[in-house]
């Protein structure tokens, strides 16, 4: 969780520099993603909220979203950005629907998030998991031809990964979510982070 509020923080400051669509959906992203980790240290102590496990499951759907997003807006095509921005407010809104109006019990189990989920709110979260996913490899691939950055391929596996964790639990595989979130943000760290400037900062 640390990890991820540090690298939230820096993608802000990043985007408070550059103002790009971009850093600010991955910035949104990984505060969303923090907040998500926050929860699943709550849930991990057997605390049980029926508020807190439907904010949950929202959040672990739009992170991958705005990650999506961020990556969308990488693209030049305006009407591209503008279309996907749009289904995915329609995406989250009915998500957001199929959530207050579904009944969702104590679905943890040893601490973790865990149980069936309602049909309408697993078409939900899927409208908002799946459709990102291809957007976040597509776009992924036609960044790296151009670049051919070393730190793209840190960045782009780190954000499959996060991603993925967003739809392991619709899978059901509760243990996978909690070991790709981690391996996702070291991921991440090592592509956005550039470790040799923040040494030479350091350097008295």
């Amino acid at each position: 969780m640390v990890l991820s509020i540090i690298l939230a923080i820096l993608l802000t400051n990043d985007y408070a520099r550059k103002h790009t669509g971009s850093t600010a959906f991955w910035s949104s992203g990984m505060w969303v993603f923090s907040v998500s980790v926050a929860l699943e240290v709550v849930f991990s102590l057997n605390l049980y909220n029926s508020l807190l496990i439907k904010a949950y499951l929202f959040l672990v759907a739009f992170l991958v979203e705005l990650l999506a997003l961020g990556s969308a807006f990488l693209l030049k095509n305006r009407v591209i950005r503008l279309s996907y921005v749009i289904y995915s407010a329609i995406a989250a809104s009915f998500l957001v629907v199929a959530l207050a109006t579904s009944q969702i019990g104590n679905i943890l189990s040893n601490g973790v998030v865990y149980g069936a989920l309602p049909l309408e709110v697993t078409i939900g979260s899927s409208l908002l998991t799946f459709p990102a996913a291809i957007i976040l490899l597509a776009v992924s691939i036609i960044s790296y031809r151009k670049t051919r950055k070393r730190s793209l391929i840190s960045i782009i596996a780190g954000v499959i990964v996060v991603s993925a964790a967003g739809t392991l639990y619709i899978a059901s595989f509760p243990a996978f979510l909690y070991i790709s979130e981690f391996i996702g943000i070291l991921l991440l760290w090592l592509g956005f982070v550039d470790f040799g400037a923040l040494l030479t900062k350091l350097k008295p």
